[in-house]
């Protein structure tokens, strides 16, 4: 007999971080049905992980309404669309000695726990793509956001002929078709802002605000959520820790504390999903409560915490949310 998936997981997963795992879906399902909307924050190598699978349905079926994430994980989900045939698999990677790493070094094969980025195929192929993005904004003195680039890229057709993977299941191409708000703090910190920065440096591109970061990205997060919380409530669904969480749940504390709104709904909802043991002075292994003594979340915000593998633990919880 044909069972879901989320059948499977409502009749085997009943206590402890699996029991955590179904409240925490049912209560982001809630929210939405309420009106809310969802922010959802990608830290980690989740596009490698190929959490686009699930990820790009979940965006096109409205079930996330804004993204932050890492330089790294904006990219890496290109990566993946436009090279997925040359990557590969090291599931032996423990035993990998330093010689193993040089070999696979030698060979321009980056590796990301057991999987493999082949540089020529991905890297240097998405960066031919949207270095004529930033060198035609640099000339006509345009800025834009990382991501507002990477959505040139695409909608430009330039890399069509490289996809190696069915579209679908892209999340950045689900989120370019919906033109999706993105956040994506530190952004300085990836291959492609490492690759921005050596254009600079050359003298390709004249001025280094041409791609907007930082500080910009925070003040359109903070416009973006005061148009957006007083009719309706948002929330907030953490993939790991670190500055894709940490910048922009800090946006309500900003309105509040430094901008003096006081009147600026909290957020609604919050979820982490981190393997990252509780420990002291760790962000992404400190508790949901502890986010109420920096005005973050309001005593009464649902809060869940399911202490896994995101890897794992995601796409599960997006199945019960599709209804899969």
């Amino acid at each position: 007999m044909n069972k879901h998936v989320s059948d499977f997981i409502r009749h085997h997963y009943r206590h402890f971080n699996a029991a955590a795992l179904v409240d925490a879906a049912d209560a982001y399902s809630r929210h939405l049905d309420n009106g809310g909307k969802m922010l959802v924050s990608l830290a980690g190598a989740m596009s490698t992980a190929e959490l686009g699978l699930s990820l790009a349905e979940m965006i096109r079926r409205d079930k996330v309404q804004i993204i932050s994430c890492t330089g790294a994980n904006l990219e890496e989900d290109i990566f993946n669309l436009v090279a997925h045939d040359y990557y590969e698999r090291v599931p032996h990677y423990r035993d990998l000695t330093p010689s193993d790493e040089q070999q696979l070094l030698d060979r321009h094969m980056n590796r990301v726990t057991d999987t493999c980025i082949p540089e020529m195929e991905a890297m240097r192929r998405l960066e031919g793509a949207v270095l004529e993005q930033w060198m035609a904004a640099d000339a006509a003195g345009e800025r834009y956001f990382p991501h507002e680039f990477f959505y040139r890229v695409l909608k430009s057709g330039a890399l069509e002929k490289y996809y190696q993977i069915d579209p679908k299941n892209s999340w950045m191409l689900a989120a370019m078709e919906k033109n999706l708000p993105i956040i994506v703090p530190g952004w300085e910190d990836s291959t492609l802002g490492n690759m921005y920065a050596s254009h600079v440096i050359t003298g390709e591109i004249k001025n280094v605000h041409t791609v907007r970061t930082g500080i910009e990205y925070m003040m359109t997060l903070a416009d973006w959520y005061q148009k957006t919380s007083p009719t309706s409530s948002v929330g907030f669904f953490q993939i790991g820790g670190g500055i894709a969480g940490d910048f922009p749940i800090c946006v309500v504390p900003m309105l509040h504390q430094d901008l003096q709104l006081p009147d600026i709904p909290v957020w609604g909802y919050f979820c982490q999903i981190s393997d990252s043991t509780t420990s002291y002075g760790s962000y992404s292994g400190a508790v949901p409560n502890e986010k109420i003594t920096w005005g973050k979340l309001a005593a009464d915000t649902p809060k869940f915490i399911v202490e896994s593998d995101a890897t794992i633990v995601v796409p599960l919880m997006f199945a019960l949310i599709l209804g899969w």
